[in-house]
């Protein structure tokens, strides 16, 4: 079952965050579908947060995208080269979302295979943010697009995990978030051999 935008509208991101890990992420690029199960996340709590690209309530063409309500992807460029895909998260204004870290392919190997040169059993095919990204296909045209329409949604598919399941462990790559660098922002499913659990 598709997320609703209900779903997206909690404005608890580190609920959402641990939440959304066992959901699975789709792409839809022409009549190509690729899919993965979500195996590790970052949650950013918007203005307050020095990580974030929120952060004292700056609002940028980049950033508006986050001031929206929840149920968006927002998509940046990093260091030029790695897309990085969000997950707009909370209400109107309250700049949250949701970093996707890594996926367990699913859906459309094949696909991955080609876009990433290596096989799906090799956790580096889609352990990342900027690698899961080439998995999926996604690319900046993927930013501000709705995840209830069918370019690019996640569902539920019932799988869970138990609290014991979950690690907890600061993001990764935010040295210059100061004090806010060191909170256990990160979560992913422990015995998962894609996320990257370092």
């Amino acid at each position: 079952m598709k997320l609703s935008a209900e779903y997206y509208a909690n404005t608890d991101v580190n609920f959402l965050a641990k939440d959304l890990l066992g959901k699975i992420i789709y792409t839809a690029t022409g009549e190509t579908v690729t899919a993965g199960i979500i195996v590790e996340t970052e949650a950013y709590f918007g203005i307050e947060d020095k990580a974030s690209h929120a952060y004292g309530n700056r609002r940028t063409a980049r950033t508006e995208v986050m001031y929206q309500k929840g149920g968006l992807a927002y998509v940046y460029l990093c260091y030029g080269i790695h897309h990085l895909l969000n997950v707009v998260t909370s209400v109107e204004n309250d700049p949250k979302c949701v970093l996707i870290r890594s996926i367990q392919p699913l859906y459309g190997f094949q696909e991955m295979e080609t876009r990433r040169k290596m096989p799906v059993e090799k956790p580096a095919i889609s352990s990342g943010p900027g690698s899961l990204t080439k998995a999926l296909g996604v690319d900046l045209s993927f930013n501000r697009q709705n995840l209830t329409e069918d370019r690019i949604w996640i569902e539920d598919h019932g799988i869970t995990y138990e609290p014991a399941e979950i690690s907890e462990a600061p993001r990764i790559g935010i040295g210059y978030a100061e004090e806010h660098a060191l909170l256990p922002l990160r979560f992913f499913v422990s015995n998962s051999k894609y996320a990257r659990n370092k």
